[in-house]
């Protein structure tokens, strides 16, 4: 039995305070469910809107890549200064302590290796098991415009129809192969039909004109890291798109990478959640990584 209620306080029911809606902080996700508006504010943090998220998936397709042939050695202390991390079902169970309060965006597509065509790609976690490790994310490769088009956006509608299903969102992620141009004109087109498709937030390359791209897309983007850049250049990149009106960042390479990859995460982080200049952040690597 309840206990009865015996204070003798007055009850007071606030009766001159109109109980708010809260807006949910989240470009385009104000619609959703509680369950996937709770997992995207562990992915993007609520107080910037932005999220660091520390890409190592590479192996899915190009094996040991260089920085990630341990991953227990170069991705663990990094993993304290990511928002989420974005990494494959084998590694966060192999590798990730389950104590980490880190997000997790888990790579949900897969298939061929760096051997094959790439665009070839089939749905590669069960929603079940993505549950069970308790994501807050899946992710898609998506190739617009590739040998495979409609077998990877049928990937992602089969995805996010499944996320829909549990609260699970989906980022759609933007493939750009040999034969596609890297522009705002043709990630524009990518990043628009992810979204209209029902993609929670996309993942996209940075690109001359990117203001356009994040205008054109109602959905969060963030942008890839891409190939290793020197330190000052991949801060720009970060700045640059932070200041078109990215979301936030998911690198890799430009951090595991790196000559000082916890100094490198500490400054993206700097510019990603509190607008500082590349130059000042690469100043603030610089002192960090003196410090080792």
């Amino acid at each position: 039995m309840p206990e009865a209620d015996e204070s003798v306080k007055k009850k007071d029911y606030f009766l001159d305070i109109p109980q708010k809606n809260d807006p949910f902080f989240l470009k385009g996700s104000n619609n959703y469910d509680w369950g996937m508006k709770n997992r995207l504010s562990r992915v993007f943090n609520p107080k910037s809107g932005k999220t660091v998220m520390l890409a190592f998936d590479h192996g899915y397709f190009q094996g040991p890549t260089t920085g990630l042939e341990r991953l227990d050695v170069t991705i663990k202390p990094l993993s304290p200064f990511a928002d989420a991390l974005m990494c494959t079902r084998g590694a966060l169970r192999s590798i990730i302590n389950p104590e980490t309060q880190n997000s997790v965006v888990m790579r949900a597509s897969g298939g061929p290796s760096i051997l094959k065509e790439l665009s070839n790609e089939q749905i590669a976690v069960d929603i079940d098991d993505a549950l069970r490790m308790n994501v807050s994310a899946m992710a898609v490769q998506v190739f617009v415009g590739g040998a495979h088009e409609t077998q990877s956006i049928h990937n992602l509608t089969r995805l996010i129809d499944a996320g829909n299903r549990y609260g699970v969102p989906v980022l759609g992620v933007t493939a750009v192969g040999k034969e596609l141009t890297r522009d705002a004109r043709y990630i524009g087109l990518a990043t628009r039909i992810i979204a209209e498709l029902g993609a929670a937030f996309v993942k996209t390359y940075f690109v001359d004109d990117f203001e356009t791209v994040v205008a054109a897309c109602p959905v969060p983007v963030v942008i890839a890291g891409g190939k290793k850049l020197a330190e000052l250049d991949a801060l720009k990149m970060a700045h640059g798109a932070i200041q078109a009106g990215a979301a936030g960042v998911d690198m890799g390479r430009n951090i595991f990478q790196s000559d000082h990859p916890i100094a490198m995460i500490q400054a993206v982080r700097k510019v990603v959640h509190e607008g500082m200049s590349a130059e000042h952040a690469f100043e603030l690597y610089r002192d960090l990584a003196k410090k080792k």
